[in-house]
This record gives C-alpha cells, sequence and structure tokens, in this order.
C-alpha cells in the first residue's frame, strides 16, 4: 500500500481531525467500513452502531429527497443535508459527490465547502455531468481521462483540511470497458493525487474487483462497493487487501420497507394498536436528537417553569454477580451502549422532571462523578443495608421527592405514572413479575404483597395499597415486584424521615433494606399507594442483564 504520511492538520491539537481519521482507517492495516447515511438521524444511528465511518450516499439523499440520483438535487441542497449529518456526528463522513457536480472549477468550490463543514472526503465518479446511476442502463460514456486528472488536481488544491481525502472512483467495469481500462485509469488518476480509489462493479460476484486488486496491489488503497456482490464473505475481501468497504444504501432501503409496511397495516387497521409496540418509542427518539441537551439549556436559560422534584438514588454497593466487570467501577457505572448506567438512568429522570437527583455513593466513589448530580457517601456501605444509605441522604428526603435503585432502567411512562399519581408514597409493582427469569444463582426479588391484585380492565379504578414487601414470600401470596421506584409527596418524604431517625434510634437501621422500610411504613398505618405495571423494566445484577440493557435500550 502507497505510504502517505498521516500528518494532522495542527500539530498542537490533541486530537485529529474527521478527516485525518477517514485518512487513518484508509491507510490502517485492517479492513475498514463505512455505512450509508442520507440525513442527520440516519447518520445518528450509524454512529451509535459502532460504525467508524459514514458514506453519505448519493443515491439516498437523492431519494430521500425524492427525486432521481441524476443530479436533480443541486449541489447546494447535498451541501445543506451533510451539514446536518456533521452537526450531529463526531466520526468521519466520506460524499459520495457524483461527477463533483460539472467541472475542475464547480468541484473547487465544492471541497472548500466541505471543508468548512467539516467532512473527512469527498468520492468522485469518471463519468459525465449529470450523472445516472451506476446500476441504470448500460454502456454509459465514461469522463475523458486528462479532464478527470484535471478535477483531481484542482480539488487536491482547494481542500483547506490537509487530511481531507480525495476518493477517484472508476466505472470502467460498470461501463464495460474491461479491467485493462480499468487499471490505465487507475494509474492516471493515482498519479494525479486521488488519495484512494474506488473500484465498481455490478457483476454478482466479485471476480472483477478481485481480479483488479491482484493486478493494482497495493500502490493506493483499494475501496469496494459490494451491493450486487453482497453474498461473497467479508473474509474474501480481507485476504485480498482491500481497504475499505462501503454499505451503500441499506439504511434508506431499509427505512422505505418500514415506511411502506408500516402505512399500510395503519391504512387497512384504522388504528396504531397493531404497530405501537413495534417502532421505536417517542422517548428513543427524542432521546435520538438531544432532547436531554435542550432540556438542560432550558433549565439554565429560561425562568423555571416545572415543579421541583428530587430524587435520591442509592448506587453504594459493587454488585458483586458482576465480577470483573465492577473491580474498577461500581456496578452502576458499567457502561451499555456507551454511557454509563447511571447516566442513562439520570437522564431518564431529568427528562421527566426530576431536577434535582442526588447519588448515594459507596464503592469505588471517586468513579460516580456524572455533572449535574449532587452526592453523597456512604462509607459503611460494606456493613450497610439500602436503608442505611437512603439515611445518609436524609437532608434531600424533603418535598416530591423520587426514592430508587441506581440500576434500574424503566420506560418514560412508568415515571410519568408515577408522578401522576395521588398519594404521599407511592411504590410502582410488576404484575407480570413471575414473567421475570434469570440465570444468576441466589437471584433476589423484592416482592410485594398487596390489598388487592392487578386488574387489566380500564374500568376497574380501586386503588391498590401495599400491604408487606420481602425478598422471601409465599408465592401464592405475591402480587407483584417492586422495580426500586418510589415516588414521595412532602408529607410522605416527612414521614420517610421520621422512620428513618426511629430506625437509627432503635438499632433497626444498620441492616435494613428499603423493602424493611416501606413495609414497616405499611404496618405503621401509612398508605402506600401501587401502581401496577406491566413489565418494560430492568434491573442489572448480572452478565445476562447487561446484555438485556443493550437490548433494552
Amino acid at each position: 500500500m502507497r505510504s502517505k504520511p498521516l500528518e494532522f492538520s495542527d500539530a498542537s491539537e490533541w486530537r485529529p481531525s474527521r478527516a485525518a481519521l477517514l485518512r487513518a482507517m484508509l491507510m490502517s492495516a485492517e479492513l475498514e467500513f463505512l455505512m450509508e447515511a442520507h440525513d442527520g438521524i440516519s447518520a445518528k444511528i450509524v454512529e451509535e452502531a459502532g460504525f467508524k465511518g459514514i458514506w453519505a450516499s448519493g443515491l439516498s439523499i437523492s431519494a430521500a429527497l425524492g427525486v432521481r440520483d441524476s443530479n436533480e438535487a443541486s449541489w447546494t441542497q447535498v451541501l445543506e443535508v451533510l451539514e446536518f449529518m456533521s452537526d450531529v456526528t463526531s466520526i468521519p463522513i466520506l460524499v459520495d459527490g457524483d461527477t463533483g457536480y460539472g467541472n475542475f472549477n464547480n468541484l473547487r468550490r465544492l471541497v472548500r465547502k466541505l471543508c468548512q463543514r467539516d467532512i473527512a472526503g469527498i468520492c468522485i465518479e469518471d463519468k459525465l455531468f449529470p450523472k445516472t446511476n451506476s446500476f441504470v442502463g448500460e454502456g454509459q460514456p465514461l469522463a475523458d481521462i486528462d479532464e478527470f486528472c484535471g478535477k483531481i488536481k484542482a480539488g487536491k488544491d482547494s481542500q483547506t483540511d490537509a487530511d481531507f481525502v480525495l476518493v477517484a472512483r472508476i466505472e470502467a467495469l460498470i461501463s464495460g470497458w474491461g479491467l485493462d481500462e480499468a487499471l490505465r485509469r487507475a494509474e492516471a488518476y493515482d498519479e494525479a493525487g486521488a488519495d484512494a480509489l474506488l473500484i465498481h462493479s455490478k457483476q454478482e460476484t466479485a471476480d472483477e474487483v478481485l481480479a483488479f486488486k491482484a493486478e493494482w496491489g497495493g500502490r493506493a488503497p483499494m475501496i469496494i462497493v459490494p451491493t450486487k456482490y453482497y453474498t461473497t464473505p467479508v473474509e474474501v475481501f480481507r485476504q485480498a487487501g482491500i481497504s475499505m468497504v462501503i454499505w451503500a444504501n441499506h439504511n434508506l432501503r431499509a427505512a422505505i420497507t418500514a415506511m411502506q409496511e408500516v402505512c399500510r397495516q395503519i391504512q387497512r387497521d384504522e388504528s396504531l394498536a397493531g404497530i405501537e409496540d413495534n417502532i421505536v418509542s417517542l422517548k428513543d427518539l427524542f432521546e435520538l436528537t438531544g432532547n436531554e441537551e435542550l432540556a438542560e439549556a432550558e433549565r439554565r436559560y429560561l425562568p423555571a417553569r416545572r415543579r421541583e422534584i428530587g430524587a435520591v438514588l442509592i448506587a453504594a454497593s459493587r454488585g458483586k454477580a458482576l465480577g470483573a466487570l465492577t473491580e474498577d467501577r461500581p456496578k452502576c457505572m458499567i457502561n451499555v451502549r456507551g454511557q454509563p448506567l447511571l447516566r442513562r438512568l439520570v437522564a431518564a429522570f431529568k427528562e421527566g422532571g426530576v431536577s434535582n437527583v442526588t447519588i448515594v455513593r459507596g464503592y469505588k466513589k471517586e468513579m460516580i462523578n456524572l455533572p449535574s448530580i449532587h452526592t453523597v457517601d456512604n462509607d459503611l456501605y460494606a456493613k450497610t443495608g439500602e436503608a442505611a444509605s437512603l439515611a445518609c441522604a436524609i437532608d434531600h428526603v424533603r418535598g416530591e421527592c423520587i426514592v430508587a435503585y441506581g440500576d434500574i432502567l424503566f420506560r418514560h411512562h412508568i415515571l410519568d405514572r408515577l408522578l401522576a399519581t395521588k398519594g404521599d408514597i407511592v411504590v410502582a409493582v410488576d404484575a407480570l413479575w413471575r414473567q421475570r427469569t434469570s440465570d444468576a444463582k441466589g437471584w433476589v426479588r423484592d416482592l410485594a404483597i398487596c390489598t388487592r391484585p392487578f386488574s387489566a380492565s380500564y374500568l376497574d379504578d380501586e386503588p391498590a395499597f401495599l400491604k408487606h414487601m420481602s425478598n422471601d414470600l409465599p408465592e401464592q401470596d405475591v402480587n407483584g415486584e417492586w422495580i426500586g421506584l418510589a415516588k414521595l409527596s412532602a408529607e410522605g418524604s416527612d414521614a420517610v424521615r421520621t422512620v428513618l431517625e426511629t430506625m437509627r434510634g432503635d438499632g433497626s437501621l444498620q441492616k435494613a433494606s428499603l423493602l424493611d422500610l416501606f413495609t414497616r411504613l405499611a404496618e405503621e398505618g401509612r398508605e402506600i399507594r401501587v401502581v401496577y405495571v406491566t413489565g418494560h423494566w430492568l434491573d442489572v445484577d448480572d452478565a445476562a442483564d447487561i446484555a438485556k440493557a443493550r437490548q433494552f435500550l
């Protein structure tokens, strides 16, 4: 492979530019992958899925705009889409630049504009403007080699980021001109300064591109787009020394399939009931589009408009069942899909209007250092129970307050229901507790006996109240499992503080759990309202739960 130096534009920067990241991918000894995106939301999904780079597909962007892949969308319209994609991502974007939208002069201006928007590179193809998609028709005419080489030189001379990547896409195989012509053009484009070559084929096998690679060797990085020869195992490309594979249009095609199916079903059923559980939730959509950041900005810049609700999260324990995962951090700080579990929980509370969050720390407490939270420490966490941890934050149990475990996840509607339910003390209890299973040895569950069982009838609005909570109850008496989430009114907070002080005085506080606390409140005559939920939550206790959490999110 040609040895171009990997130099950053500004040696003083500790973090490389996105163009430098793309260049590093091309120069890597490993096979790298780019995934197609066509707008801001799809670009963000690509990044969250774990891809290191994005292919901004000309076909997909055009189709998303409702036009053909024939330069019917102007380069300024495409640039506007790219700006949104760049703004919401941090990984490099390689743009499908078609033929450069004209001659060398059009490409010069386009490259400068791409650099201004932090786009990492452009791929231009050696066909005529306006272009036609490579898979439409036969024998499409190719650009003159000298003219295309001048376009490559103009693009490289116009980049304002020294690491900006220009890829020359060779269409000789697509147009039926054969391997010799493809190699002749590759030599010329490489000499003109292209950073990499994309060799395209519409055959159903990879024979053509592999034959090209065998002749070309490693003189410059080689990119392929296996849209037609998708059955070829990726390992074949690795062994051949291909630098990069582009998955070129599959997000858009998948989105079209999904939208067609949803539209047909809603039109047929005249209802949303059949599709709501099979599509992304509004909460997830809001999270994907950054509503959490906006909510934080509103709290910073706008007058307070929501009622003040606090939360105390118990996160003092290690989580020994997670083994090596918690050797250097408490289980609440284990990463789940790129973020610590506790960060996701805090975000869920803040999105739901719970503004002041206090974390009770213990094991490896220095690891719990999230922004916008308060912390208190239970340095005796190894010898005490959850009630003692809550007592460490007793000054924060005031007014309307949530009390919760620090290792749970739940859907937003559960918090909404909890906050909307009247009562001084309200607990969320899962009526479908029998459906929850675990392979963990000694798995402990927070079981609840209530005044009445769950009813699925919309007409049955008789409230249920907590009678007793324990980890060990006769199954026939159990009405559900507490999910580790409770709401206190101002009077409820007063009652909890009083009982905590009483337990401290009688010596029962040190080993007491939250189950003991709520049971004692119920036995003393406090009404503890039960909100029944039907799944849509989980707690993270072992390695299997980590996998479930990834799926849950």
